[in-house]
């Protein structure tokens, strides 16, 4: 029997899958449509309710798949979407929102993040955002690829202490955030989404991680999802379009590393000593 998978906590206080998942690059091939909207029906099956989009992911093509996978399961799904920076101002953010709940076919989002810091004040958006609520269009919003000194610039703006999530690149080969902005996010409750968990495979071939995975016989993919769920607070949403990696992806849960193993990987990977620049992809 598998474990359940551990809940992380929204300030509102709803817990949503610490394990849940991502589209990036889906919708953007019609051959490929009937395999991802099956892979997002296996991650729903297996209690990986979390999905989360953009309006960016081929433009509007993942928003499109998702809605497909969860026709007439809509209530099971904690749903996760992202405004371009660029639509981001007081109207287009709001007309950004209803575009993207059209290709999703519902009448909400769970969670709309900020893909990333623009040109518009963050005031606008915030104020924009919680308009969204106030109309049931949303029902919280957080921010992706926001730094420490955006967090800080963020909580001085009117509202901007209603951020619910955010979003950032987080992974055993990417550990930055651990010196400031997780320890930050972690004091003021304020979930982190670790995108891109695996380094889009590229960390699947390490030797270490290799090594340590046949300890557990587990695959790479599972020892860092599994890392990840070590961390309070983060929520990882691993991206495939097949059911058996998503299947994989569920039964990282499972996996119990010992303390020498976690010293093994701190070795292999090391965390920050130091501040660094945020990563991004």
């Amino acid at each position: 029997m598998r474990e359940p998978i551990p809940t992380v906590t929204l300030p509102s206080g709803i817990q949503v899958p610490a394990l849940g998942q991502g589209t990036w690059n889906m919708g953007e091939n019609s051959a490929s449509a009937r395999d991802e909207i099956a892979s997002l029906k296996t991650g729903l099956d297996l209690g990986m309710t979390l999905i989360d989009t953009a309006e960016m992911y081929a433009d509007g093509g993942s928003e499109e798949i998702v809605g497909k996978a969860i026709e007439g399961r809509r209530d099971e799904v904690f749903l996760v979407s992202k405004v371009y920076p660029a639509n981001a101002s007081r109207k287009g953010a709001v007309e950004a929102c209803e575009r993207s709940l059209k290709r999703l076919n519902t009448d909400r989002l769970d969670l709309y993040l900020l893909h990333w810091r623009g040109n518009y004040p963050l005031e606008e958006t915030v104020e924009a955002f919680e308009g969204l609520k106030a109309a049931g269009k949303i029902e919280a919003w957080g921010v992706s690829n926001f730094d420490i000194d955006d967090m800080d610039e963020l909580l001085s703006v009117p509202n901007g202490g209603n951020v619910a999530a955010n979003q950032v690149l987080y992974n055993l080969s990417r550990r930055g955030i651990e010196y400031d902005l997780l320890p930050w996010c972690q004091e003021r409750s304020i979930p982190i989404m670790a995108y891109s968990p695996i380094e889009q495979g590229r960390l699947l071939h390490h030797p270490e991680l290799i090594r340590v995975a046949k300890t557990y016989q587990a695959t790479p993919a599972q020892i860092a999802l599994a890392f990840l769920l070590e961390r309070d607070g983060v929520i990882s949403i691993p991206k495939s379009s097949n059911a058996q990696r998503i299947e994989e992806n569920r039964d990282s849960v499972d996996i119990d590393i010992t303390d020498e193993d976690w010293a093994v990987l701190d070795a292999a990977f090391p965390p920050p000593s130091r501040k660094k620049s945020l990563d991004m992809l």
